[in-house]
């Protein structure tokens, strides 16, 4: 099993790299408009660490992902496709949330620049999704729902 992004993969991780990137430059800009009305101090230093710090883990969660939906895809096992995928999922969501305590523990990185950007690949694709350029409107059509003899797991995240 390889570990190599394929070229599809590698296209997606580029778009919602730029996408984040476009997130970053008006998050930026609205952490300035805010402190000009007095909400906030603008740190630019600090603002900037924790924008391409948060967006490096977001893209590298969004990586995670796609080289687990690659690996997966060969797996012949549901319930062994289900686990990769509930590890992955588990392991994605832990790196996050270390992010954030880091955000909040390391006084050099502004918790809002740093922690935001994990929300950025979502808003990416939703905004894909809306512009339909996510999936080409021809393979929407084609796409048949695929058969499971099982019944599917819940898998659920863990709720407090």
């Amino acid at each position: 099993m390889s570990m190599k992004l394929q070229s599809a993969s590698r296209k997606e991780i580029l778009r919602i790299a730029r996408g984040t990137a476009v997130c970053d430059v008006l998050m930026i800009g609205a952490l300035l408009l805010l402190s000009l009305v007095g909400v906030g101090r603008f740190s630019p230093g600090r603002i900037l660490l924790g924008a391409i710090c948060g967006s490096a883990v977001a893209v590298a969660n969004f990586a995670l992902l796609c080289l687990t939906v690659q690996s997966a895809a060969q797996i012949q096992d549901q319930r062994r496709m289900r686990r990769r995928f509930q590890f992955s999922y588990n392991l994605r969501l832990i790196l996050q949330a270390a992010w954030v305590v880091a955000c909040y523990l390391i006084p050099q990185i502004h918790f809002v620049a740093g922690v935001a950007p994990i929300l950025f690949p979502n808003l990416v694709i939703f905004y894909l999704q809306f512009r339909g350029k996510l999936v080409s409107p021809g393979t929407a059509a084609k796409a048949s729902p695929p058969e499971d003899p099982e019944p599917p797991e819940r898998l659920e995240s863990f709720e407090v």
